[in-house]
Order: C-alpha cells, then structure tokens, then sequence
C-alpha cells in the first residue's frame, strides 16, 4: 500500500521522489543542491496543479478508491471522543465491513454508521473489502434505532464498492436488509448526516444514505453502479470503464448539480490521500455545521424534511401533446 500510486500521477510520485533524493544527500562535500531542489520543487508544484485541476470522471473515481485515503476509523479517531463501538446484528453475526457505535462530536452525542475498508490485503479480507452482508446491514438497523430511542443524531460514513453480492449473502436477505434500512431511515426522527467519502456503490451505499443531509468529498463517487460493471453490461468489456465513467456522471459536481449532494467538501490538491489531515478538519468543520443547522428542527420537521429532500430527487419533465 505504502507504493501504490494512480498511472496519472506516476510522473508527480517520480519527481517528489527525486527531490527526496536530493534532500537526503550529505551536504559535506561542500557542493550545494539547494538551488536545484527550489526549482524542482516549483515543477512539481505546477505538474500537480496541471494534473489535478482538470481530472477525467474515471480519474476521480480512481482517486475516491485510493488505499491511503482516510477510511471511517480515521475520521472517527480524529474526530470523535469517547468512542465506543457497538457490534453483531443479534441475529446471525457481526460484519466488520460496517462499524457503528456511540461518541461525541462536538459536544453531542451521537451514533456513527460507516463502512469500512482495509489498506492491507489481511485487513480487507477481514472488512471483505468495505462490501457489507446483510447482517452488516441489519447491525446498522440495530444501531440507528437506537439513535433515535435515545435522540443522538446519525452520523454515517459512506464507501463502498456496492454490497457484498455473494451467495450466502443473498440467502440471508440482502435486498430485504437494504430495502429495510431505507424504509427505517426514511422515518427516523433525528438529524441524519451522510457523508460520501470515497465510493458511494448503489445501494451498498443507500442502505445508509437516506439522510437529511448528504455530503460529498471534491473526489468521491456516487453511483447506481461502478464504471467497469457498466462497461462490462453494455459493451461486455470492463476495460472501458473509463467511457462508462463519462456517461455515469457520479462525480461530486455532478452529483450536487442534481441535487444527490448537498455540498462538496474540497480535499487537497491531488487529493485526500495527499492530505488527510486537512481532509478530515474539513469533513469535521462541515459536519458541525450542518449538524447545528438540523438541531433547530424538532423531531416531524426532521422526518418531513428528509422526506421533502428525496421527493425532489428524479424530476422530469414532459413534452406537450401536439394538437
């Protein structure tokens, strides 16, 4: 993980390595590099803001899955006091591609929701890379209604590839576990806020998405389904993924333009991966004002509010009957 590095900044990565290089050479010889780093460091300012300022869809999407971005954990650790997480759905299992439990945020007390991904091959295998089983599912059920027993508003973390789509996954349920998680939200008389914060995959994501207020980070994905399985349905090749990108419009831009978003959170220049510290202040910042803003609501006004923001979703339009 510690090497991994997207094709489009390979020549970035190579050049900031070299100025490492450079930095690390003895300086007893006398003979000064300084000069020498001062300009390479001034191209590799200038590739970055050339590289980053006009990514492609599939190049954002690339990004939002990029192993070293902060993952749910991360913005919990940094963010959140008295932390403690809540396993197991009680019926079948716990699912460690989902966690959830009780902390403090600003002062609040609060639930958290959020998959969950690993950065090293061990650890996806135990998180089955971010893809929630329906027990996954049914945890996060268990844990937001108790949210609102208690009043705490919903804070979920959403990155997924999509759900788990395997065959004991489907024989446990998982459509009717989404199906139901969105039903339940749909209701919830507390604040919920959901934050797309690397891939938002279809209803592997909505299952606990059904929020008062939805945020994107500037290079996450939301989507009904990911370029390469678009790519493989229509033109039964997976690698035109990137084609398939350009049609999908699951950017954060294109998904605030739509009203699927309510606001995008700027992440550093090439991205959080390349910043987590600044990502993870920003998320913060963002998250306790929008949670300020839907405290002034009471319990109806919530429901009905998230209730007003979804209806909007999907408007269309007709052409008029000719005479």
């Amino acid at each position: 993980m510690a090497g991994f590095v997207l094709e489009f900044e390979r020549h970035i990565v190579e050049l900031e390595e070299t100025i490492e290089r450079l930095r690390a050479l003895p300086t007893t010889s006398g003979v000064s590099v300084e000069d020498q780093i001062a300009e390479l460091e001034r191209k590799a300012t200038e590739l970055r803001r050339k590289t980053f300022a006009d990514l492609t869809p599939y190049q954002r999407a690339q990004i939002s899955r990029h192993p070293r971005r902060p993952f749910t954990l991360d913005y919990v650790r940094e963010l959140m006091e008295d932390w403690q997480e809540l396993k197991g759905d009680r019926n079948y299992m716990d699912d460690p591609a989902i966690v959830t439990g009780l902390a403090r945020f600003a002062g609040r007390n609060v639930v958290i929701v959020g998959h969950q991904k690993g950065r090293t091959t061990k650890e996806n295998m135990h998180r089955n890379f971010g893809m929630p089983r329906p027990e996954g599912y049914r945890k996060a059920l268990r844990i937001m209604s108790l949210a609102e027993r208690f009043g705490r508003p919903i804070i979920t973390f959403i990155d997924t590839p999509g759900a788990y789509p395997g065959i004991g996954a489907e024989e446990r349920g998982q459509a009717e576990a989404i199906a139901k998680n969105i039903l339940v939200m749909s209701k919830l008389r507390v604040p919920i806020i959901s934050i797309v914060i690397g891939e938002g995959g279809s209803g592997g994501a909505l299952a606990i998405g059904v929020a008062n207020r939805v945020l994107m980070l500037e290079n996450a994905i939301y989507s009904v389904i990911s370029p390469e399985a678009c790519a493989s349905i229509l033109w039964r090749d997976s690698t035109k993924g990137a084609l398939a990108a350009d049609a999908l419009r699951f950017t954060a831009p294109d998904c605030l333009k739509v009203g699927a978003a309510d606001e995008v959170i700027p992440e550093p220049l090439g991205g959080a991966h390349r910043g987590s510290d600044v990502t993870i202040s920003a998320v913060g910042e963002t998250l306790k004002r929008h949670l300020d803003e839907l405290s002034e609501l009471g319990p109806d006004a919530l429901r009905d509010d998230r209730y007003a923001r979804f209806r909007k979703l999907g408007a269309m339009t007709t052409a008029p009957a000719h005479a």
